[in-house]
This record gives structure tokens, sequence and C-alpha cells, in this order.
């Protein structure tokens, strides 16, 4: 189990990298992103139905940590396509909106505040009922939507863990938004461009002018650049050093964005000179 799982969530992260640089369009990238997390899912669940877990210990590893990894992708993914396609227009009107999507995972907490605390504090006591199918127990706080659920690649509080994982990423989310616009608010400036490609991309593009040399002759530290270009185009590059690991490792065209750029610059000039 272990060895075919750290398999499915390298693949699907590699994807979801892939994605970000094919795809210009932030709710095209999530929209797709999203099917393709339904796609790994739907495998993995395949895997599990047919093989099984050689014991409860493996069944209980899977459900607490290694399943709901993967649906906190999801989970997280579509909470951001639905904060961004209700988002509402204007300063005043995109802060309340925002704060109000804040409110609601602190209520989430609120409600599920005894789990968290046993998740948080990497309890095992109740692990049994909670991670191993079949084993509910409805004094538990259980969600009703649980018992809707095929149970068979289900357990009682696998989506909690996922909710609480993928609740932290979407908080963040939030606040770097609210960050952004008090910071729009605060600048006198004329307002920053903002950066609408994907993330990786301009990871992509970043290592490729420090390793030019472009930056202070060279001597510039790769990640003060990061920290510029993040201030001046309005977008937070998370771990951009993991990412460019990944650039490395990838099969197909490690610098597709910036042989993009050079394709698109090229043929342009080429209409241009034929006029």
């Amino acid at each position: 189990m272990e060895k075919f799982y750290n398999e499915i969530l390298f693949d699907l992260e590699t994807a979801i990298n892939e994605l970000e640089i094919e795809t210009d369009c932030s709710l095209q990238r999530i929209e797709a992103i999203i099917h393709l997390i339904v796609e790994f899912l739907s495998e993995l669940k395949e895997y599990v139905l047919k093989r099984g877990f050689k014991d409860v210990d493996e069944e209980i590893r899977f459900f607490k940590y290694q399943k709901p990894a993967i649906v906190a992708k999801l989970i997280y993914y579509n909470a951001i396509y639905r904060i961004e396609t209700k988002k509402p227009y204007g300063t005043k009107p995109i802060r309340k909106y925002l704060n109000s999507e804040l409110k609601k995972l602190k209520r989430h907490f609120d409600n599920n505040f005894e789990f968290y605390k046993y998740y948080r504090t990497n309890n095992s006591f109740l692990d049994e009922k909670l991670f191993v199918r079949g084993k509910h127990d409805i004094r538990l706080n259980l969600d009703t939507f649980y018992f809707e659920t095929d149970q068979s690649f289900s357990t009682s509080h696998d989506y909690k863990v996922a909710k609480i994982i993928a609740n932290d990423l979407i908080q963040v989310y939030i606040e770097d938004q609210l960050y952004n616009e008090d910071q729009e608010d605060k600048s006198t400036a004329p307002k920053k461009l903002n950066w609408t490609c994907s993330k990786v991309a301009l990871i992509e593009l970043i290592y490729a002018l420090h390793y030019q040399g472009a930056f202070n002759n060279g001597n510039a530290d790769i990640r003060l650049i990061a920290k510029y270009f993040e201030s001046v185009f309005n977008v937070n590059l998370g771990n951009f050093y993991q990412t460019y690991l990944e650039l490395r490792t990838r099969k197909m065209n490690p610098t597709k964005f910036i042989d993009a750029l050079r394709e698109g610059l090229i043929r342009k000039m080429d209409e241009q000179n034929e006029k």
C-alpha cells in the first residue's frame, strides 16, 4: 500500500504542476485540477477495494493520513473555485466577503473542536472507531452525510481530517487575499501588475533570470529575487524551492514556459515584419 500510495501522490502533484503551466486561466486551471484529483481518487479507491489492507494498523494509517491528504486537495481547490467565482466587485465588498468566508472556517473549528484537539495532538486511543470501516460510533459527532457515503471506502472521520488540512490551506489563501487588498489600499503608487499566468511559470522564469546573472551582476540571492517578484506582481509563490525541484525532474520539457515565450515573441515579430 505504501509504495502504491506514494506513487499516486507523486503522480498527482506532478500532474497538478503540469496543469499550472499548460492552463493560463486561473478558473480553468482549478477546474482541470479538480477533475484530475477525482480521477486519482477513483484509481486509489479501485486499488484499495481490490487489494484491501494487510492489518488494522495499515487501514488506520490510510484513512487517518493518506486518503485525507488527497481529499484535502480536492476540498481546497473546490473551495477556492467557489470563492473566486462568487467574489464580488469593489474593495469593500471583497473584504466583507472574504471575512465572511473566514468566519465559516471559524464556525467549523468551533463545531468540531474536540476532534481538532484529538487529531492535532496526535492521539490514537479512538483510532479504531474513527478510522476503521464499519466501526462508526454515532455518539462521536458524526456528520449526516457520512451515512450517504460509500462506506467501503470511507470511515466516520477520514473526511473530517481532510477538512482540517484543507481549511488550514483555505485560511492562508483568504488571509493572503485580504493582505493584498490592504496593501493596495495603502499604496499611493499606481496599482501593481498582477501575475496571471501560473506560479510554476513565474518560478521557472525567476530561476532562469537568476542563473543568467540578470540581477546585481549575478550576486542576488534567489530568495530575495523571489520575494521581489512576489511583491511586484502581487503573487504568493509558496515553497518555490520545492516547485523548482519538481521542474527539474519533470519528464517532459522542464522549460515549457520559457520556450513558449520565445516562440510567441518570434511569431509576433514575424507577423509584424510581414505587414
